[in-house]
């Protein structure tokens, strides 16, 4: 068996230690507009640099869906005085990591780097040409955009992603959260609309800034203002629109698979929902729990009807969803489904045992310091308490929290959000 080096466990003790004391999260607002978080953390010679922008798929422009998403890919294709493969070079060479990712409500490009001066100093200035003199060379915008047809038609093909599209657009069929691309729209999309969007979602107002690491609190002003003050000009992000419900109804569409594909859920609850604890540790109960939750005991413990079945909540700006999942043999989806069903409204009228309580708990309190137990994933959660502006203080109270739900404080709130007659199905190759 491999055993880690001294210095490792040492380091990876003294993180898991800070994950057990709390974590401290300052913030300010740079002079640039930006908001910025910060965690100092020394315990490994690593900074981790997150920005995010309000650049998610909801904000793109009617017509042209997928925008958001190819203009966030195009990033790194070519910026200030660097061709792409420059900067792909220039990152190998100080051993630096950029990456980053989109959804519908953001757009995040992170940097990884060791903290000594001289590498770290040369990764920013990279991180700064992208985010700030991002070039879109047309040569690199066409060859990206027939890669991303390709790839959309060959995804079109496959049941998981006929699904998962079909999903969102029947939970959300006037909301930004239910536009999908099509190869027409990624075909369509112009190097102007491309510029157009950079600049008019990926300024300061509108950016989140996150730092963790070996870092002292003026070197992370420093680096925050670096990053942000040559963004383009303009205004805090517009409000996503409030996300109705939808009727309850029965989506089918017709694949040759084998499997069935199934999805089940609504729109339920924003960020900050003050309901959120007690729905995630009744979805524990539910489904988020694996091998001891509801629904995989009775779906698959007890009638083999699927390998894998799931639920959880996803806080968004709008309304994230509620999602039951699970694949199953074609011709025994309804049987699954009604399963499915018969558990979900038991769980809704009765809510769950105080022994379940207490094991759910148990668990996510005991394994919340996990969480938090690196860099990265500390970066993962300040950031995400700094674009949906969560309280400074919620890692350091979520366990106190979770401690404080009820039985009674669960049921209530999934009869609040969780609403049979607004409840969609999705299914994918089923009879």
């Amino acid at each position: 068996m491999m055993r880690l080096p001294n210095f490792l466990l040492f380091a990876a003790a003294l993180l898991g230690s800070a994950a057990q004391a709390g974590v401290t999260i300052e913030h300010w607002t740079a002079p640039s507009g930006a908001r910025v978080y910060f965690v100092e953390n020394h315990a490994l010679p690593i900074v981790d640099v997150q920005v995010d922008f309000a650049a998610g798929s909801s904000r793109d422009p009617a017509g042209k869906s997928g925008l958001a998403g190819f203009t966030h890919g195009l990033l790194d294709g070519g910026a200030g005085d660097l061709d792409e493969t420059a900067i792909s070079n220039r990152l190998a060479d100080l051993g630096a990591n950029l990456g980053g990712g989109a959804d519908q409500d953001r757009a995040s490009l992170s940097l990884r780097t060791l903290a000594a001066r001289e590498t770290r100093d040369g990764a920013l200035e990279i991180m700064r040409l992208v985010l700030q003199q991002p070039r879109f060379p047309e040569a690199v915008l066409q060859r990206e955009q027939v890669r991303a047809v390709a790839g959309l038609r060959d995804a079109l093909t496959k049941p998981e992603v006929l699904v998962s599209r079909a999903f969102w657009q029947a939970l959300y069929p006037d909301h930004p959260y239910g536009r999908v691309s099509t190869p027409e729209s990624l075909e369509n999309l112009t190097r102007a609309d491309v510029e157009a969007f950079w600049r008019a979602n990926y300024n300061a107002a509108k950016a989140s800034v996150t730092l963790v690491g070996d870092l002292s609190r003026s070197e992370a002003e420093a680096i925050a203002e670096k990053l942000t003050a040559g963004l383009p000009a303009g205004g805090p992000a517009a409000p996503i629109p409030a996300a109705s419900l939808p009727q309850g109804r029965v989506v089918s569409v017709s694949h040759p698979a084998t499997q069935s594909h199934l999805l089940l859920g609504l729109p339920a609850i924003p960020r900050g929902d003050p309901d959120f604890y007690a729905l995630q540790v009744g979805n524990y109960v539910l489904g988020g729990g694996g091998f001891v939750s509801r629904l995989l005991k009775e779906v698959r413990d007890a009638r083999g009807y699927a390998y894998s079945t799931y639920s959880y909540f996803a806080p968004m700006v709008a309304r994230g969803p509620f999602q039951i999942g699970l694949q199953t043999k074609r011709a025994q989806a309804g049987d699954a489904l009604k399963v499915v069903n018969e558990v979900l409204q038991e769980f809704l009228a009765k809510g769950v045992t105080e022994k379940e309580l207490k094991a759910a708990k148990d668990n996510m309190v005991g394994s919340f310091p996990l969480r938090l137990d690196s860099n990265r994933k500390l970066l993962d959660n300040v950031a995400v308490i700094g674009f949906y502006g969560l309280p400074l203080d919620y890692l350091d109270t979520y366990a106190a929290k979770v401690e404080k739900v009820s039985a009674a404080d669960i049921k209530a709130a999934f009869q609040r959000h969780v609403l049979p007659q607004h409840l969609v199905t999705v299914k994918v190759a089923a009879d």
